[in-house]
């Protein structure tokens, strides 16, 4: 049977995610192999099949852990007792933060996301809809309240929104001159300035 840790008493499934994650970061996923993984991770490779049936599988995870996260933020998010506009500025801005602290994760994903299965590819996409629904219920709700301007289908707003998102990993460098919670903050008053009625 695996070791479930190791010395430091870092599990076996965190150990190969954080090995996959900096070598898919660093060399990319195609150049990686299973077995450098399994060599950074200090682990077998049986080790990583108990854990994990394959690499597309490691790729997966990269993603579904950081959007898990955010599904889980933003549901607390949405259903605070606080009013609309509050609730998705602070949806906006958290995924924002959530993105920019696993920068390496999305970095990947997007880079990548063409190497999963038409299985995984079709969970991811059907994972990532259920957080735009969500995130988009927001925006009608502020909208059929009169909150929010209905000029600008809610749809549009919310891929206005996470294409910013989506593209952080092409220009935002943590020793560049605005924060996580800067850049956050600037997009998220974006996106609120644009619903403006």
């Amino acid at each position: 049977m695996a070791r479930t840790t190791d010395g430091s008493g870092i599990p076996v499934p965190q150990r190969l995610l954080a090995a996959a994650t900096r070598l898919f970061a660093e060399r990319g996923y195609d150049r990686t192999s299973v077995q450098e993984i399994v060599e950074a991770a200090g682990v077998t490779k049986g080790a990583l099949y108990h854990y994990f049936g394959s690499k597309d599988d490691l790729l997966h995870e990269v993603y579904a852990r950081v959007l898990r996260l955010q599904q889980e933020r933003l549901d607390a998010f949405a259903d605070a007792d606080a009013p609309v506009e509050q609730r998705l500025r602070d949806a906006a801005a958290d995924v924002v933060v959530t993105t920019i602290d696993n920068l390496d994760d999305a970095s990947i994903f997007f880079r990548s996301m063409h190497h999963l299965s038409p299985e995984k590819d079709k969970q991811v996409r059907a994972e990532r809809r259920r957080y735009h629904e969500r995130f988009r219920a927001l925006v009608e709700e502020g909208q059929k309240a009169g909150v929010f301007s209905t000029a600008t289908p809610a749809d549009l707003v919310v891929d206005y929104h996470f294409g910013s998102v989506h593209h952080l990993s092409t220009w935002y460098r943590p020793d560049g001159p605005l924060t996580p919670q800067q850049v956050a903050d600037h997009l998220a008053d974006l996106l609120l300035r644009a619903l403006r009625p």
